[in-house]
């Protein structure tokens, strides 16, 4: 694609993104045969925040993997980016739909989140390839670590919720192995942890808007 085309298509990638319009590829992960327990008020209101805490790390992701793809000439990179980037166009559709079953919303400050993913993917991408890439296997790793602390909280009755945070992990996991094997660079300790308490701002701040 043309440089115009490739700004279009990041547009076009922030309107689906933020309005919800994105259908996941593959089905809704869940255990077989589903029984959506009942859950008594206090865990519908958690296992909401922590879905909603989820979909705004999938709106991230596909701001990150949009401007990463735009900033590398690298038409293999680029490839494995879209290929990421489609994966976490499930995970976006499939929370969005758990916050609907569960009743809730998504959080409200999504463009301020989409916007400033953005910013850092087309940082990390004008790097160079290896700086890109490691700062997607840190990314993922920090994701995988974040998945595992809400399979430890979310209720034990709250098995779609559960089925679709295992799935997530998964594949987080599966894109960070890719990006290692691709070349990434290993961060600076000072990078990591600004990239964890950054993290730890949006999460809490999700946790209820």
């Amino acid at each position: 694609m043309s440089r115009v085309d490739q700004v279009l298509s990041c547009a076009d990638n922030a309107l689906r993104t933020l309005s919800g319009a994105y259908v996941s590829s593959r089905s809704v992960p869940a255990f077989d045969p589903v029984v959506d327990a009942e859950l008594s008020p206090d865990q519908r209101r958690l296992s909401a925040a922590l879905m909603r805490v989820n979909h705004v790390g999938e709106v991230c992701a596909q701001a990150l993997y949009n401007a990463q793809m735009l900033a590398t000439d690298d038409v293999a990179l680029k490839q494995q980016f879209d290929a990421a980037a489609r994966d976490e166009s499930d995970h976006l559709a499939w929370t969005r739909r758990r916050l609907q079953e569960l009743d809730d919303h998504t959080s409200l400050l999504n463009p301020l989140w989409y916007a400033g993913a953005f910013g850092i993917g087309l940082l990390a991408g004008r790097l160079g390839s290896g700086i890109s890439l490691g700062f997607v296997a840190e990314t993922e790793h920090q994701v995988e670590q974040h998945l595992q602390s809400h399979l430890a909280r979310l209720p034990a009755a709250d098995r779609a919720s559960r089925a679709i945070v295992q799935q997530m992990m998964d594949d987080e996991m599966r894109h960070a192995a890719e990006a290692r094997s691709a070349g990434a660079v290993d961060l600076p300790a000072p990078v990591k942890l600004a990239m964890r308490l950054a993290a730890k701002v949006m999460t809490r701040t999700a946790h209820h808007v």
